[in-house]
């Protein structure tokens, strides 16, 4: 069982992920993501999850520095954006975010949509800064099963991760059976559904356990095996957030939650999308 905010799972390659972290998406550069990375930190989090687009790079790096929470304990993860697809671009892509973060070295690089006639090129380059242990730990994110295939088909390296929308609405069973026997961690963005919590199953989970539907939607992520980075920039929240670890939904409970299923998107789909 998952015990608390410093516990693992363990990449492919042996390197030891977080299972819960902070999201930083559409978090404004400077005070605001500041303040919410320092919350995190401070609340015992040592997962930060960012992403060139974000444009909040520099603000999670001040941040760390700030946090006087020592390097080899955080794992930073960010991504490279669409425009920046392709081997040389994706190598200078990395330097930047790298240069902006403050780092010697990240923990997980992400390509982060799969760009047709690009992600292949892209993928060779994160193989390349991985093996100049620029990068710790490589991965995806926004693939479909198709894209994991067609990338595996010439990569050197399987991919660690797998970052994709997850949540009680969207459930990803089929890519989540492909990621499990090809020992790629599923991780969810948007496990929150953007806020669409009002759902009456997830409310009356919650008050047997004394829970927010919030806090039973992460434990949900946890039991099924899945790292989970949920946003927020209140500190109440950022603590309610982590507060998923003393206690055990029931299988009743979980195939309840499973039940909601609807393979509804709140974002793009990957097969479909336009930036």
């Amino acid at each position: 069982m998952i015990k608390g905010l410093t516990d693992t799972t363990v990449l492919h390659n042996g390197v030891r992920m977080p299972w819960l972290g902070l999201g930083v998406w559409r978090v404004p550069e400077g005070q605001e993501v500041e303040s919410s990375v320092r919350a995190a930190l401070a609340a015992g989090y040592r997962s930060i999850d960012t992403a060139a687009v974000y444009g909040n790079e520099e603000g999670v790096g001040r941040a760390i520095q700030q946090s006087g929470v020592k390097r080899d304990e955080l794992f930073v993860t960010t991504k490279v954006w669409n425009s920046e697809q392709g081997f040389d671009s994706t190598l200078r892509a990395f330097e930047e975010s790298r240069k902006k973060l403050g780092l010697d070295y990240i923990d997980l690089y992400l390509i982060h949509w799969p760009v047709k006639g690009k992600y292949k090129e892209t993928w060779k380059a994160l193989e390349k800064l991985y093996k100049e242990k620029q990068v710790r730990a490589i991965g995806v994110s926004n693939f479909h099963v198709h894209h994991l295939q067609d990338v595996m088909q010439d990569a050197e390296i399987v991919p660690m991760v797998d970052q994709v929308e997850f949540h009680p609405l969207l459930a990803q069973r089929e890519l989540r059976t492909f990621c499990r026997h090809n020992n790629i961690q599923l991780e969810a963005w948007s496990p929150l559904m953007q806020g669409n919590l009002d759902i009456p199953v997830l409310k009356e989970i919650g008050e047997r356990y004394g829970k927010s539907p919030a806090q039973v939607v992460l434990r949900w992520d946890l039991q099924n095996g899945v790292v989970t980075i949920p946003k927020s920039v209140h500190e109440h929240r950022i603590k309610e957030n982590a507060d998923v670890f003393d206690f055990e939904l029931t299988a009743e409970d979980m195939e309840k939650i499973d039940a909601l299923n609807e393979n509804k998107r709140y974002g793009s789909d990957p097969d479909n999308f336009n930036f």
